[in-house]
């Protein structure tokens, strides 16, 4: 704990004091980032660097900084590529219900800005999926639908 500052001396003394008596003592020696630049120096001055700093260690992306109409608006222009790494119409279903479920809540109290937000269509989100799959493999569609039947692991060396 640092001592109080004697009746009598002056503010900016006392700092001094206590800063050369640290030094003298090697308190500052070693210390990281000791001989290397200050990070920014020489850089515009922005309001909201530790922001994007904080961001950046985190990794975050910059779309969480967007508001709740813009980021749904963003999330239903991406839903095609969304639903074309789904390998079954149930997570492309569950997907459509997960976003509407949050358009319908931003809907119920809306804030700034307004955007036109409407839920999706999952019919047709579920049609465009399956188009989608068949003109990127046509062969798999032609194979005989029947699964194969499984073979156990007690069985392959045979």
């Amino acid at each position: 704990m640092t001592e109080r500052r004697p009746p009598g001396t002056s503010f900016e003394s006392w700092i001094d004091r206590q800063i050369r008596e640290a030094t003298e003592r090697g308190e500052f020696d070693n210390l990281p980032g000791t001989g290397k630049p200050i990070p920014g120096q020489g850089q515009p001055d922005d309001e909201l660097w530790w922001v994007k700093d904080f961001m950046r260690r985190e990794g975050l992306p910059t779309e969480t900084l967007l508001p709740t109409s813009l980021r749904l608006r963003k999330d239903v222009e991406r839903l095609p590529e969304t639903v074309a790494r789904l390998h079954s119409e149930k997570a492309v279903l569950a997907a459509v219900a997960e976003l509407n479920a949050r358009i319908r809540s931003w809907l119920l109290a809306p804030s700034e800005p307004l955007v036109h937000l409407a839920p999706v269509d999952a019919d047709e989100v579920l049609a465009q999926w399956r188009a989608a799959r068949e003109t990127r493999s046509p062969a798999r569609a032609l194979d005989d639908p029947t699964p194969r039947p499984r073979v156990r692991w007690w069985r392959r060396r045979r």
